[in-house]
């Protein structure tokens, strides 16, 4: 499942490979943070999943391509890291991460995940994050991370 484009009101290019290891790059360095090569590893292995992925998944992938026993905690902080600089997305339910086809672009985190093969679509709805907002504030309550998660079945597991 890809990302989906539903109303984000601009264009977006999803990067795929080296595009998508330079433009992670450029998000994480203009966030005032460096690319290191353990942070480079640990986006390689993120990228290479093609569903959400656990620190662990991540840790282990990391560690067979590095030939060494490589720490969870410190994945876990590149993880973590990565999403505040959006490069990475987080799953919630699934305690599991994405690495962000598009880490120029900001939006309230909306998934759609698919019960029977862990698959999950970001789904990019501006106008669905503003009224989510907006609901929120109306109820007195300050939103500032909104994430939007439905689980169900992906169109290929529904069949």
């Amino acid at each position: 499942m890809d990302a989906a484009k539903i109303d984000s009101g601009h264009a977006h290019r999803h990067n795929s490979g080296a595009a998508l290891t330079a433009a992670a790059e450029r998000a994480l360095v203009q966030s005032g943070e460096q690319w290191t090569t353990m942070r480079a590893s640990v986006f390689a292995a993120l990228a290479a999943f093609d569903k959400p992925a656990s620190a662990y998944d991540v840790t282990e992938a990391v560690s067979i391509s590095q030939g060494r026993r490589v720490a969870a905690n410190s994945v876990y902080r590149i993880l973590d890291l990565f999403v505040a600089s959006n490069v990475a997305l987080r799953v919630e339910s699934a305690n599991a991460y994405l690495a962000n086809a598009h880490p120029d672009c900001w939006h309230d985190c909306i998934f759609l995940v698919c019960d029977a093969c862990g698959k999950a679509m970001h789904v990019d709805d501006d106008q669905l994050s503003a009224r989510i907002r907006e609901t929120a504030k109306a109820l007195g309550f300050q939103p500032e991370k909104p994430v939007i998660e439905v689980r169900g079945r992906c169109a290929a597991c529904g069949k």
